[in-house]
């Protein structure tokens, strides 16, 4: 008897690397104990929550007997936290925005899927680099629309020809994640704004309206501190998406947002769409634990010191192995090069080394692998000499 729809199975028969090698990881870890087993395969933050949550919450819990403490509010989120998140997103983008353009989310893939549901209809393709975070092709397909990739240059950075390339009369919106998830470069705003008049061009060109998505849940991860071009300042037809799962160490809270670009004609009745769409989908709206958060702790943020201090550790270890990589200027991830044409058999070298890393492939770009280095620096540094010999030991075949 058949109890799943024939594409739910074939989703699960082809389930995400990152989740493969974290169940994987499980069984290590029980074999060899946690402390011999290093797993760079999940991009959880482990860092504690800024002090400004812990009393957040013990300041709440004073007013839980309210009446209505927790219950329903507006589908957009309270008024007051649109307003305080306006204010925030106006100084990043450099544009003002009011906080009727902002609809507070469950997390930001809570925020692509409601704006998904607004704006696809089936057969509408979405745009996004390769490689990608490999949910936005369910996120897509949830609507049905297609995900169409297209390869990034050698050093991850878009090629604005392929994408020019890619646009049809079916194109509706291309995603760019920056800083980025699996490689870690931030694009510039000569790239970004590139994009922004390819988009331009093809929207007058076929008639309709391509949006530019801006998926930022990685915008404070900024080792470097280079410039996070605006895509309002770049792109009428925006939106911008983020999140604190990242940045508040509130990744299990599910709280996020997306704001529309003022500069948008009729952008009021694409925010009323998305409204919509938060509600019938089941969202409802997001958790009202989490928003009253963002009201003590917009400004606060778990230590990026501790993050920069981890990749440039990271770098030395892949240095000392002899891994070929291109240096990761924001998020928490390395992509390197795999020194074998398949990734997967790399990655199995490094299992054998009790060293967990996503393929290439799960990010829709074989012959790389991902590591999350949201670990702690023993489990980095512990893993120095496992790297060695995974490759000495492809070196020797």
């Amino acid at each position: 008897m058949d109890l799943l729809s024939q594409e739910i199975q074939g989703m699960i028969a082809n389930s995400s690397w990152i989740r493969k090698m974290f169940e994987q990881g499980i069984e290590l870890k029980k074999k060899y104990g946690n402390d011999n087993v290093y797993d760079f395969s999940l991009g959880n933050p482990d860092l504690p929550s800024p002090s400004t949550v812990g009393e957040a919450l013990r300041k709440m819990a004073d007013s839980a007997n309210d009446s209505f403490a927790f219950g329903y509010m507006p589908n957009a989120g309270y008024p007051e936290v649109r307003a305080a998140l306006a204010a925030k997103i106006s100084q990043e983008q450099g544009v003002t925005i009011p906080g009727d353009r902002v609809l507070v989310t469950c997390g930001a893939a809570g925020a692509i899927n409601v704006l998904f549901r607004a704006v696809l209809n089936p057969g509408d393709e979405v745009l996004c680099n390769a490689p990608y975070f490999v949910e936005y092709g369910f996120y897509v397909g949830n609507f049905g629309g297609v995900l169409k990739p297209v390869n990034s240059k050698a050093d991850f950075s878009p090629d604005v020809a392929a994408i020019e390339a890619a646009i049809t009369e079916k194109t509706r919106a291309f995603i760019i994640n920056s800083p980025n998830n699996p490689t870690g470069v931030i694009y510039t705003k000569e790239d970004v704004q590139a994009i922004a008049d390819v988009l331009k061009k093809k929207s007058a060109e076929f008639g309709r309206t391509i949006y530019l998505i801006s998926d930022e849940p990685y915008r404070f991860l900024n080792f470097d501190n280079l410039e996070i071009p605006s895509v309002f300042a770049c792109y009428e037809a925006s939106i911008v998406i983020g999140s604190f799962s990242k940045s508040l160490s509130l990744a299990g809270e599910r709280i996020g947002y997306a704001a529309v670009n003022p500069a948008l004609e009729n952008g009021a009745s694409l925010l009323a769409g998305m409204i919509m769409t938060n509600r019938i989908l089941g969202f409802v709206n997001a958790p009202a634990v989490g928003q009253k958060l963002l009201l003590s702790c917009l400004d606060s943020q778990a230590d990026l010191n501790v993050y920069r201090q981890r990749r440039d550790l990271m770098a030395k270890v892949l240095d000392d192995a002899g891994i070929e990589y291109v240096l990761p200027r924001g998020a928490f991830y390395f992509f390197p090069k795999s020194p074998l044409e398949n990734d997967t058999d790399f990655v199995n070298v490094l299992v054998n080394e009790r060293i967990l890393a996503v393929p290439g492939r799960g990010f829709g770009m074989p012959g790389y692998f991902r590591l999350a280095f949201c670990v702690s620096e023993k489990t980095i540094r512990d893993s120095a000499e496992s790297f060695k010999r995974a490759m000495a030991s492809v070196k020797s075949n």
